[in-house]
Parts: structure tokens; C-alpha cells; sequence
């Protein structure tokens, strides 16, 4: 039954060609080992293209991870990821924290709050919220999460695949206040005089600054979820800040424990320098910005998302680019082309 000329059957159609065989010429062909997937009209045993073992499968899926937004977030940055994160059609994203610039005000946080939910209401797929020190670090900040947003800390499993989402500002309420009032110091210092300045300031030689701290409360939960899920096919922690830097922290190494040789993957932001390491059977992966100020001598700073692809072979990692993500008229989404999403190479000031 020709098709617009052409000799090519979909599946809905073979019943009625099947019952017309002595009336038509149909000479589509369905493999066995992929019924109502793949049809084709070529006859014989060769065949014009390489072979036929495609990736399709129920137990495959693609999610987006995007970086911070704070320090001094570029107008429109964000905005511009949201749109290519939905040309991208993932079946969800997440992302390393700091999402918001952060206040000790809570009208000023609800509003930067509603700003952030805002946009991101425009993404397609579900958005899963990881907090970072702008979001959580102050007694104000984690009370404006924690009534918004519910836990700051939790697990979920989508395809047998396991999501941890940690919080690296879990302190107990009275150094919560003391830290607070440091990291309000050292930010005004970096709003006067730069962020060279802030390098030098308590808060950001304190070793918190670097590892975070999380409770054997959150440890605990953590490590409960990885061993009642002893069967999944992957487990991605996305944290803020790298708990396992220089002594790491207790609640930290229980949980890489527990990990073992299990295959994982843990995206974490805070830098914003792309960075990638290896520890022993995962990989850590250090996101630059999708919109946050941008650090060049912390690594490659640049505008970014990770798209990670999960199948039967495991999870294959690709970095997006926001200058390379065009949509179908060949330009970047929301009158992007204009925009610097790399600082290094724009001849544009780095922060």
C-alpha cells in the first residue's frame, strides 16, 4: 500500500494491508525482536544502514542538573536555560543549590523566592530543589525553606535509579546563627571591596566554607535510603557543597560508606569552576554557573548544564553549553545570542 509514493508501512496500518494482500504491494518488514517499533520497505538481505539495535527502552531516560544562580545573578541567565532546558525534554531536573541571592529579611526572601518559582514554574518538567549556603545558611533562610518548601534534605527513586538531595548547612541552630552572622560579614565585604577580599575573610577560610556540615541526623537518613535500596541501577547525590574536602565531615564519610562500589554519580556546585574528579567507583562532578557570578580562577567558568542519559549501560554524562543550545531557528532562546554566558571570552569583566 504506497505511502505518499513510498513503500512504507507503520504499524497501525499492516492490519488492513494484511487483509488486502491480493489488492496491493506491501512489503514492509517488522523484526521480530522490536514488534511495532521499527518498519521498514526494503526487501533482501541488505540493507542501507548500520544496524538496527536501537536505544529506545522503557528503562531509559534523560534528566538536566543546572548550577548556581547567586553571588550576583546576570539578569537573564536563567530564564534563557529554563527555555533550553524544555527543548531538551528531559523527564526531570535537578540542581546543586543556590537557587536565590539570600537575605536575613523574610519579606525580601519570599520575594526572591517567588521570583525563583516564578520562572522556574516555566519549565516543562518536574524542577527538584537542592538548597546551598545563599538558600539555607540563616536562621530566617531555613525557616523561609522550610515553610515554602518543605524538608531540606530527602531521597527519591524515578526508573530504579536513586536521587539523594543533601543539605550542606545542617547545623544546629545555635552555630546555624553563629555562621549566619559571619557569612553576613564576609558578603558585605565582597559587595565593597570584591570577592579577592571575601577569599580573605573568617567565613571563607573557615573549613565550612569549603565542606559544609551535615548532621548525623541527615547522615543516618541518607544511609538508610541507600541500604533499602539495594537493587537500583544508579545512585546521583546532588549536594552543594564537597563534604569530602580536606577532612571531610563525619556525616559525609558514613554515607560514602555506605556508598561503597556501588555505581554513583555526585554533582555539586559552590565554586563556580567546573571541575571533575574520580573517587574510587564514582564520579564527582563540580557544575561552573547557569547564571551566578562567574570565577575563573576556581576553574572553567562558564553557563552550563549537565544532561545526563540513563540505560541499561549505566549514565553517560554530556555538558551543555548555554551559547551552544539553539532552538529550531538557530539562535539561542529569548533573544540569547547578545548574551555572555562566558566571561573569559567575552572581554568582559569575570564577576
Amino acid at each position: 500500500m504506497p505511502l505518499n509514493g513510498l513503500n512504507v508501512m507503520t504499524p497501525r496500518i499492516l492490519p488492513l494491508c494484511m487483509a488486502s494482500l491480493l489488492f496491493s504491494a506491501c512489503s514492509v518488514t517488522l523484526p521480530p525482536e522490536r514488534p511495532g517499533v521499527f518498519a521498514h520497505s526494503v526487501e533482501g538481505e541488505m540493507r542501507p544502514w548500520s544496524h538496527e539495535n536501537f536505544e529506545s527502552s522503557n528503562d531509559k531516560f534523560s534528566f538536566v542538573v543546572f548550577s548556581d544562580l547567586t553571588g550576583g545573578e546576570r539578569e537573564g541567565i536563567y530564564e534563557i536555560a529554563v527555555e533550553q532546558m524544555n527543548l531538551l525534554r528531559p523527564d526531570l531536573i535537578v540542581n546543586v543549590g543556590d537557587l536565590i541571592e539570600g537575605s536575613e529579611d523574610r519579606a525580601e526572601l519570599d520575594r526572591q523566592w517567588d521570583s525563583f518559582d516564578e520562572r522556574t514554574g516555566k519549565a516543562k518538567a518536574p524542577v527538584f530543589y537542592t538548597g546551598g549556603n545563599h538558600d539555607l545558611l540563616g536562621v530566617e533562610m531555613r525557616k523561609a525553606w522550610e515553610d515554602r518548601l518543605g524538608d531540606r534534605y530527602y531521597h527519591f527513586v524515578y526508573h530504579n535509579v536513586l536521587f539523594l538531595v543533601l543539605d550542606t548547612e545542617d547545623y544546629e541552630p545555635e552555630r546555624l546563627r553563629e555562621v549566619e552572622q559571619m557569612r553576613v560579614s564576609a558578603i558585605r565585604v565582597a559587595e565593597e571591596q570584591g570577592w579577592d577580599a571575601f577569599a580573605e575573610t573568617a567565613y571563607a577560610t573557615m573549613p565550612e566554607d569549603e565542606t559544609g556540615t551535615i548532621s548525623a541526623r541527615q547522615s543516618e537518613a541518607m544511609v538508610r535510603a541507600i541500604q533499602d535500596n539495594p537493587d537500583v541501577r544508579w545512585i546521583f547525590l546532588l549536594i552543594h557543597k564537597a563534604a569530602w574536602r580536606a577532612d571531610g565531615t563525619p556525616g559525609w564519610d558514613a554515607i560514602e560508606a555506605a556508598l561503597g562500589d556501588r555505581p554513583h554519580t555526585v554533582f555539586h556546585g559552590h565554586r563556580h569552576g567546573y571541575q571533575h574528579e574520580r573517587r574510587g567507583s564514582g564520579d564527582y562532578i563540580r557544575l561552573a554557573t547557569t547564571g551566578g557570578v562567574q570565577l575563573s580562577d576556581k576553574g572553567r567558568s562558564m553557563d552550563h548544564m549537565v544532561l545526563v542519559t540513563v540505560d541499561d549501560d549505566g549514565a553517560h554524562i554530556a555538558n551543555l553549553l548555554m551559547s551552544g543550545i539553539l532552538d529550531k531557528t538557530g539562535r539561542i532562546p529569548l533573544n540569547g545570542d547578545d548574551r555572555c554566558f562566558e566571561a573569559a571570552l567575552c572581554n568582559k569583566p569575570l564577576q
